[in-house]
């Protein structure tokens, strides 16, 4: 993800987790809010040490970002976005990881008009 499209600080997450709103599905939690003061989305992503050692973590993180990537285009702009990973994420590859990121963004409805469907282009 470019810089302007990350979340870093530690206050950035904090204001989204206590202002913004949040969706979940078993295997991630996402929390947005919408910015009108900003031209495009940020995205932050929380991996917790619960879920292994930093080598595990920041292959989620990897994957999170590689699944991401693929949607960044199709999300509402003007908001910022924490994504936090669940316990069952550490047995998921790529593609699982994709869809059930696609499920919870859907089920927040933070993507553009209509939905995406992994897979297939919209145009």
């Amino acid at each position: 993800m470019r810089k302007e499209n990350r979340l870093k600080k530690n206050e950035e997450f904090q204001v989204v987790f206590h202002r913004g709103s949040s969706v979940a599905n078993r295997q991630f939690v996402v929390y947005h809010l919408k910015k009108e003061d900003q031209e495009h989305t940020r995205i932050g992503l929380s991996v917790s040490k619960k879920l292994g050692n930093a080598v595990t973590r920041n292959k989620i993180k990897r994957l999170m970002r590689e699944a991401i990537r693929e949607f960044l285009p199709k999300l509402k702009g003007n908001q910022d976005i924490v994504i936090i990973a669940r316990k069952p994420v550490i047995e998921m590859d790529l593609t699982q990881i994709k869809s059930s990121l696609n499920h919870v963004i859907n089920k927040a409805g933070i993507f553009n008009n209509r939905p995406f469907r992994h897979g297939v282009k919209n145009k």
